[in-house]
C-alpha cells in the first residue's frame, strides 16, 4: 500500500472504529458494575503506574509527553484501535483459558455487524477486479463431542489486497470482503474469497506517533476473522493467518496462535485450505 493511500485512510478508520464502538456495544460507563471490584481493578492499575515512574525516575518531560498524548489519542479516535492492538489479546487469553473447543483470538475494532448473508457454499461479495489471489475457504462446524452444527453463522471479514477494511477507507463497496455465511445440514462451509496481505495499522495519529517513538513496526500478518455462532454454543471469535506469512512471529498485536495458522495448497484458480471451528457448550 502506498503512504499516499494510508495517509488518506487512516484518520478516518480511527473514528469510525469509535464511532461503531459507541454504538454498537459501550454500555455506560459503570453500568451494572461490581463497586468492589472495579475498586479492585483500577487501584491496582495506578499502583502499577506509581511503581514504573519511581522505577524508572520519570521525569517531568516525559510525564507531559504522556499527557499530550493521551489527551490526542482521544482526539484522534483512536482508543480503540491502541486497545484492540496492545491489551485486548491478554484479556481475550483469559476469558477463554478454560475453552476445549477452538482457539479464539482478538476481535480488533473493524467488525461490523449485519454482513449480507450467504449459503454454505458462496463468494464474499467483492469488487469484479478484485486484487489478489482466490481462495477457497472450508470446512465444518461442530461441536466439542463432535456433532455437526447445522445452521451454525459465520461471520466473516477481511482486508482487502491493500490492507484496507470496507466501511474504514474510503472508495470501497460498503460490503465488499464482509458476509455472513450459514452452515449447511452437515454443518459444513465453503467460500471463495481472496487470500489477504499483510497491513500495517493505520501510523498518522497517535498510535503512530507512539510506535515510532518507540522504535517499534506497526505491521499485521494477514489474516481472516471469524465470529462463529450457534444455538446453545458459546461464541468463537477469531482469526486465521498463514503458515510463512510475512510477521507471523512478531505480530504488533501479538495475536497470532500456532492453531491458528493455515497452510493452503494451490488449487489451479488460487489456493485452497480446509479449516474445521469446534464450539464450546453454552455454560
Amino acid at each position: 500500500m502506498s503512504e499516499t493511500t494510508l495517509k488518506a485512510t487512516a484518520a478516518a478508520s480511527g473514528a469510525s472504529a469509535t464511532e461503531r464502538f459507541l454504538t454498537d456495544k459501550a454500555a455506560a460507563p459503570g453500568q451494572g458494575a461490581d463497586s468492589k471490584r472495579v475498586d479492585t481493578l483500577v487501584t491496582e492499575l495506578i499502583t502499577a503506574v506509581h511503581d514504573i515512574i519511581r522505577r524508572h525516575q520519570v521525569t517531568y518531560e516525559e510525564y507531559n509527553a504522556l499527557k499530550s498524548w493521551l489527551i490526542s489519542i482521544g482526539e484522534d479516535g483512536e482508543w480503540p484501535l491502541f486497545l484492540d492492538v496492545w491489551i485486548e489479546h491478554v484479556v481475550e487469553e483469559v476469558v477463554t483459558a478454560t475453552r476445549k473447543g477452538s482457539k479464539g483470538t482478538i476481535e480488533g475494532p473493524y467488525y461490523v455487524p449485519g454482513a449480507p448473508t450467504l449459503a454454505a457454499a458462496g463468494t464474499l461479495p467483492m469488487r469484479d477486479d478484485e486484487a489478489g489471489t482466490l481462495l477457497l475457504f472450508r470446512g465444518q462446524v461442530t461441536g466439542v463431542t463432535g456433532e455437526p452444527l447445522a445452521g451454525a453463522l459465520l461471520e466473516m471479514w477481511q482486508a482487502d489486497d491493500d490492507g484496507l477494511y470496507a466501511q474504514f477507507a474510503p472508495g470501497i463497496p460498503e460490503w465488499n470482503l464482509r458476509g455472513s455465511i450459514v452452515t449447511d445440514g452437515e454443518g459444513r462451509f465453503a467460500v471463495t474469497t481472496i487470500q489477504p496481505a499483510p497491513y500495517q495499522i493505520p501510523t498518522d495519529g497517535s498510535c503512530g506517533r507512539l510506535i515510532a517513538a518507540a522504535g517499534w513496526h506497526a505491521w499485521r500478518p494477514a489474516h481472516l476473522h471469524f465470529k462463529i455462532s450457534a444455538p446453545g454454543h458459546e461464541p468463537l471469535t477469531t482469526q486465521l493467518y498463514f503458515m510463512g506469512g510475512a510477521h507471523i512471529e512478531d505480530d504488533v498485536a501479538d495475536a497470532v496462535k500456532p492453531e491458528l495458522i493455515l497452510d493452503p495448497r494451490p488449487n489451479g484458480s488460487g489456493n485452497e485450505v480446509t479449516y474445521d471451528f469446534v464450539l464450546d457448550p453454552a455454560s
